[in-house]
Order: structure tokens, then C-alpha cells, then sequence
């Protein structure tokens, strides 16, 4: 599969780098604007064809796929471009900048019979590919709450504000994980230095008494990323900075009785052993790539594909309208 790749910025070269370790892709051109970036991507691959202008990549009759690694605001208009050139799309996250943009994608995928995946590289770490068998198997039982945090001293983004930043990583596992869509969502969050928001919170109202809340932020002295999960049966935490033991599942909870003719209500706590589930050790974003490949090969539509991408979208429309109104509760 021989593909085009845009943007050599911050996520660029590693995406340049996995593709051309694949065995079943070859990168034939790399377009990037900046001169400095366009001289770092020659000097690592001498042999790829790198280029200032987009066009050259879409226009190329040889290349099958365009990865779009470059701002928000660019991704429509970019995979717009490919897609009516006749190429498989990967784009990195957030799909697009609105809702209009990302279904007029799919139209046109779907019109042209090409493929789109998002770039939800979470969905492929050993975590949450765990996470996913745990909550299959009903090891934690019927699901109560979903506790996200991601916090850390910058990368400030000039374009998009900490939701749209730092949100979509959380959502798309958090869309993958819960088998619902949330029916209501409500976002706060300020601005202190750059005119975006840069302290956001988010909380997702789902069926079944399932609540979830994410809270970015890029003004935090440490770096956490920690996520609680708890169920009926067991609890679980996934601590994606630990080196070793990144998820821990306590058989803790809480059994409540009624006694008979009285209206208190009896509380045991239930403390049992707590254990960490081996994991996979694997770079997500090489099993990404490599299971797109493959998903083109065999007509196979990817799970993290364009629909995957608009639902994100749509949870993050919905918590900048609620954040525009300092905390309203938007339905969906």
C-alpha cells in the first residue's frame, strides 16, 4: 500500500517512521510547508520524495492512501482533496473541526468506495484493548461511572482550545468502551492565557445511570493520566504513566440492603484482592497503520473509521455550545 503523507510536524515523523517499518507499506511522498520540517524529513528518508505542496501528494497516480497528520482546521479541506483524487484517507484527531464537515467525508467515502479511518491510536494499546475484554466478560459488572483525567504543563495549541486538544483521546476510548451514546453533555472551563480555553470539565450523561467526566488541562504542574472506571462487581483504575502495572482491577464495591419495615438502608463495603492484568506490549500507532492496511486489502470498514471520528466530533460540539454558555446542559 504505497501512501502520501502530510504534515512532518509534531506527530508526523512517527507516523513516516511506522509506515515505512510495515512490511505491507511503502511512503512514496511527504508534503510539509515548513522549510525547517521539510529539511529534517529529506535528511531521514532520502529516498521519499518531500515536497511543499499537498497537491503533488493528492495529484500522485501511484499513491493508494493520504495520511493527514497536520491542524484541525486544515483536515476537511485536505481529506476532502484526497478522497476526490481517489485515495484512502487516515487523518489524525479530531476528524474535522464540526459535525457538517465530518458527515459530508463519510458521504463521499462511502460515494467513492474508499476508506477513512481517525487516528484513535489509543484504541490500540494493550490497555484499553484489556479494558475492553474486562468490561466484555462482565468483570466489572453493569457499569456506573467512567473518570478521566489528563492533565499536564502545555503543548498550548494556537487553533483549538483543551477540550478539542486533549478531549478527543478520552472520548474515543470512552466511545469505544461504553456500548451507548450519551444523551446529554455538559462542559465548564476558562481562559487565562491565550484566548482558548486552556481548564475544561466534562461530564457525559448516558442510559443506565452511567455517568463519565473529563478533566484537561494544560496549566497542571505534574503530568496525570488516570482513568477510574467502576462497576457493580469490581473497580478499576488505568494509570497510563506507570511503567509496568498500568491497570490494577480491586474487587472493592459497595452491597446496599433494605431491612424489613425500616427505611435505613444497610451498607457493606466489600474489600477484596486487587490484581494487574498482564497487558500486550506493542506500539499502538504501528498496529494502527498496519490493521488500516490491512482493513483496505480486505474491505473490512475499521472500527475508529469516519463514523467513529463524527461521533467524537459531536460530543465536542456539544461541549463547546455548553461551554459558550457557561455549563449548560446540551442534549444530543
Amino acid at each position: 500500500m504505497k501512501f502520501g503523507v502530510i504534515g512532518y510536524g509534531y506527530w508526523g515523523p512517527n507516523v513516516v517512521r511506522n509506515l515505512t517499518s510495515l512490511e505491507d507499506s511503502q511512503v512514496l511522498a511527504i508534503a510539509e510547508k515548513s522549510p525547517t520540517a521539510r529539511a529534517r524529513a529529506q535528511k531521514a528518508y532520502p529516498g521519499i520524495n518531500v515536497t511543499p505542496d499537498a497537491s503533488d501528494v493528492f495529484s500522485s497516480a501511484q499513491i493508494d492512501v493520504v495520511a493527514v497528520v497536520t491542524p484541525v482546521w486544515t483536515h476537511y479541506e485536505l481529506a476532502r482533496a484526497a478522497l476526490l483524487n481517489g485515495k484512502h484517507v487516515f487523518v489524525e484527531k479530531p476528524f474535522t473541526s464540526n459535525v457538517a464537515q465530518a458527515e459530508e467525508l463519510i458521504n463521499l467515502a462511502r460515494k467513492k468506495n474508499l476508506k477513512i479511518m481517525v487516528d484513535h491510536t489509543f484504541l490500540f494499546t494493550g490497555a484499553v484493548k484489556k479494558i475492553w475484554k474486562l468490561l466484555d466478560e462482565g468483570t466489572l459488572g453493569k457499569l456506573y461511572y467512567y473518570d478521566a483525567t489528563r492533565v499536564n504543563l502545555g503543548l498550548f495549541q494556537h487553533d483549538i482550545n483543551v477540550l478539542w486538544d486533549l478531549a478527543p483521546h478520552d472520548l474515543s476510548i470512552m466511545d469505544y468502551l461504553i456500548k451507548a451514546s450519551p444523551e446529554a453533555i455538559v462542559a465548564t472551563g476558562q481562559k487565562h492565557l491565550n484566548g482558548h480555553e486552556d481548564v475544561a470539565y466534562m461530564t457525559l450523561y448516558f442510559p443506565e445511570k452511567v455517568i463519565a467526566h473529563i478533566n484537561v488541562n494544560w496549566l497542571s504542574p505534574v503530568k496525570v493520566r488516570t482513568t477510574l472506571i467502576g462497576g457493580e462487581r469490581r473497580m478499576l483504575v488505568w494509570n497510563d504513566l506507570e511503567a509496568d502495572e498500568k491497570i490494577k482491577v480491586y474487587d472493592r464495591g459497595v452491597d446496599i440492603t433494605s431491612r424489613e419495615g425500616v427505611y435505613d438502608l444497610l451498607v457493606n463495603y466489600r474489600s477484596g484482592d486487587m490484581w494487574a492484568p498482564q497487558l500486550e506490549q506493542a506500539e499502538a500507532l504501528r498496529q494502527e497503520l498496519s490493521y488500516f492496511v490491512d482493513c483496505i486489502s480486505s474491505g473490512e470498514e475499521p472500527l475508529n473509521n469516519g463514523c467513529a471520528g463524527l461521533r467524537v466530533v459531536k460530543m465536542l460540539e456539544a461541549a463547546s455550545e455548553s461551554l459558550n454558555k457557561r455549563g449548560a446542559l446540551v442534549y444530543l
